[in-house]
């Protein structure tokens, strides 16, 4: 063990393990525990079968974050995770989590594809599929026990996660039929505050020598730059003294500015880049931003195709924009490609494509750069390299390119008026 960890309250649900949780929203936690009389603790929920919870456990659930750059190395100690719960292996442990009333938030990162629906999940199933499944029966036992609903802290990157968050856990409540007055308490008696999230996270730090003087095998890493928007009512989130801290956490009751800023430039600029940049062999951001034709194609993209899209004055986005670049160019940060592949598809949807639609809609014309993106995106797809939903994956690989863009359950509509354009591209 690292160090011996102290005994705190379990007050928050943590639906996933993976380095950015724990280098975001338990970083966070652990500073507020270290500065605040919250004495909180966290209790991890493994939202998929496979996952790294044994390797957490096995080091009582205790690991390094070390943060990395122009300001120099920061290595903290982080200790707030008190437990890890497997749905998969032991589903009654799970909804046993729903019979303390201590626990009050509810924080999760299950991929942009997490929030979502998907016909066929029963309440009886142990566990049910979906992550809005999963937490609908954790709040039908918290109903039945007559207990007060959570605080929802979601941190997916996709419009109003929390909003759609709740909205998909009363259709499973109609689906199941729980019944009115559980539908009341999910709208009246839960919050659910839509996030915004930004810090880049890199996990663990590959082929690099730490000389911790300890073993750790879940040691995580990440920029200094930490920005958390919560769109939510103060006196509930407040109930984890965020103010009472110098943390860069933002609430406020609208957050769109924020989102749309970060989502289309930040998140844009790596989900535009990382198929183009896997399929010419690149490992890392920092390796793109060294590479002359990586980078001016990305630079591209952002200001020439991107920003002419957003209404947020011009010189707030190019700021914004050199910031981000700065940030890519990190020289600690080892951010792998193949990290931010992980559910291209899904990603380029809510990231890339509102960027390209609007291009065309205010200019009438297409963006070279982005369509060329699309390009590479749908080459990615034809090889071993992409990590996504199976299904996904497989429809990709065999779907001609006028099949891939007519396919509106991957688009959210038909988009066979680019196919012409990307042709030119492939």
């Amino acid at each position: 063990m690292i160090k011996e960890k102290p005994v705190r309250t379990e007050r928050v649900i943590q639906f996933g393990e993976g380095g950015f949780l724990r280098g975001f929203v338990d970083w966070i936690l652990q500073a507020v525990n270290d500065s605040t009389d919250f004495d909180g603790s966290v209790v991890v929920v493994q939202p998929i079968d496979k996952g790294m919870c044994d390797v957490l456990t096995a080091q009582d659930c205790v690991y390094t974050h070390i943060i990395r750059g122009a300001e120099g190395v920061d290595k903290k100690i982080i200790d707030v995770i008190s437990r890890c719960v497997k749905p998969y292996e032991d589903y009654e442990s799970f909804l046993k989590l729903a019979e303390n009333k201590d626990f009050r938030f509810v924080v999760s990162n299950t991929t942009e594809s997490g929030i979502s629906y998907e016909a066929g999940c029963k309440l009886t199933d142990a566990p049910p599929k979906t992550f809005p499944a999963k937490v609908t029966a954790l709040l039908k036992r918290r109903f039945d026990l007559g207990l007060p609903g959570f605080v929802f802290l979601p941190c997916e990157l996709i419009d109003k996660n929390g909003t759609t968050l709740k909205q998909i856990i009363l259709t499973y409540a109609d689906e199941w039929n729980l019944g009115e007055d559980f539908k009341a308490f999910v709208e009246n008696d839960n919050t659910f505050c839509n996030t915004l999230v930004d810090r880049i996270n890199t996990g663990y730090p590959k082929g690099e020598k730490l000389n911790l003087g300890y073993a750790d095998n879940m040691v995580n890493t990440s920029e200094y730059f930490h920005l958390w928007v919560i769109e939510g009512p103060k006196d509930k989130v407040l109930e984890i003294p965020f103010d009472k801290t110098s943390l860069n956490i933002i609430i406020t009751d609208d957050l769109s500015r924020y989102r749309t800023r970060k989502v289309r430039i930040l998140n844009g600029a790596h989900t535009a880049m990382i198929p183009y940049a896997m399929l010419s062999g690149i490992e890392t951001v920092k390796d793109c931003m060294d590479d002359e034709t990586m980078s001016s194609f990305d630079k591209s993209c952002v200001f020439d195709e991107i920003i002419p899209t957003l209404d947020l004055p011009k010189e707030e986005l190019i700021s914004y924009a050199n910031s981000v670049f700065e940030r890519f160019n990190n020289p600690y940060i080892k951010h792998y490609c193949s990290s931010i592949s992980l559910n291209s598809v899904s990603k380029f949807k809510v990231r890339v494509l509102p960027s390209i639609l609007e291009y065309i809609k205010r200019y009438n014309k297409m963006p070279e750069k982005l369509l060329f993106s699309f390009a590479r995106l749908i080459e990615f797809y034809k090889t071993d390299m992409p990590n996504d939903d199976p299904a996904v994956m497989e429809f990709m690989k065999k779907a001609t390119t006028k099949e891939i863009l007519k396919n509106e359950q991957l688009w959210g509509q038909d988009l066979s008026f680019l196919e012409k354009e990307i042709a030119k591209y492939e």
